[in-house]
């Protein structure tokens, strides 16, 4: 047990080394590209968080544990509005604002709604990924598109931040270095997906656990981890749109493209207590938003604790309950 504790500790950790490391080359290619700091923004740094996300469900697909695969990606999409906004709310209460409300909210009630759908044969197939993949390049180019022509001065500056935050230093980014921290930010996450798989696999089997159990938990927990920083760190110094953003962005990325990707190789097979229960946990935390975003687009404290209390629930009955048949 010690053993496959370390490993997903371990591969957690490189997990986060490898994605910050990746992201912060890619930032400086995408800089040397003389993109803007709105493309590279939307694209790049939205994408950055869910990237260990990515590592961990492509590694348990291409071994056959696409179980564990889609269990990460409810996980993290049911942690990432319950005990995410929950924490950041605590900290400090959080305003929504600009497109977060308008657009991109709207988006993922659909996308959340779209993936039910699209489960409830217990198959996630080709055409399915496909229809995900357009379905998040042609939101994402859309962004961009509306960004360029409606931005406003404190979101065009918001979005300039998160990308000067990715750079080593005042400097122009140099092609060298850039290349080099991709290299490394993908072996990092290669090996630290291969432990955190076999960890959780291992502990499993060790205590008698489905690999949907892990995955909904630990797992899934852990490699939200850049996201709970981002969220927290935004949130403290007031940047309270990125704070919500990351998380919606990353259950986009999480939803859209993590099983459509993996889905791409070799259809992933759903399993039946994720469409009947956890699915729907994940709708019900998305939905649960509603009514901050219809009373005054904020979430106070004690709504910050109810989020968090709601999360604790979610946790208790699933390792309480048996898997439904």
């Amino acid at each position: 047990m010690i053993v496959s504790l370390a490993l997903i500790a371990l591969g957690i950790a490189l997990l986060v080394g490898g994605g910050e490391a990746l992201v912060r080359g890619a930032v400086g290619l995408a800089t040397i590209a003389r993109l803007t700091p709105a493309v590279i923004g939307l694209t790049v740094v939205a994408a950055g968080t869910s990237i260990p996300e990515l590592a961990v469900s492509g590694i348990a697909a291409q071994q056959g544990k696409t179980e564990l695969a889609v269990a990460n990606v409810f996980g993290s999409n049911i942690f990432n509005i319950l005990a995410i906004i929950g924490l950041t709310a605590l900290i400090r209460p959080i305003q929504f604002e600009g497109n977060t409300v308008r657009l991109e909210y709207p988006v993922l009630v659909i996308v959340t709604l779209l993936c039910l759908a699209i489960t409830q044969d217990g198959s996630f197939n080709r055409l399915d990924a496909v229809l995900c993949l357009a379905i998040y390049i042609g939101f994402t180019a859309y962004l961009v598109s509306l960004v360029r022509e409606q931005v406003s001065a404190s979101e065009a500056q918001e979005l300039k931040s998160e990308v000067s935050e990715k750079k080593s230093g005042n400097q122009p980014p140099r092609l060298i270095i850039s290349l080099a921290l991709v290299a490394v930010g993908i072996a990092l996450l290669a090996v630290g997906a291969h432990a955190t798989v076999t960890g959780a696999s291992d502990l499993a089997r060790i205590f008698g656990w489905s690999e949907r159990l892990i995955g909904l938990t630990i797992v899934s927990i852990g490699t939200s981890l850049p996201e709970v920083v981002a969220s927290v760190m935004s949130s403290l110094r007031g940047r309270y749109d990125i704070a919500v953003g990351n998380v919606i962005g990353s259950n986009l990325f999480n939803t859209l493209v993590i099983p459509g990707i993996c889905a791409m190789f070799a259809p992933l097979a759903v399993a039946p207590a994720l469409i009947t229960n956890d699915g729907w946990w994940m709708l019900g935390a998305t939905l649960v938003l509603v009514p901050f975003m219809l009373t005054g687009c904020r979430v106070s404290r004690w709504e910050g604790v109810l989020l968090i209390a709601i999360y604790g629930v979610y946790l208790s009955l699933l390792i309480a309950t048996p898997a439904p048949p």
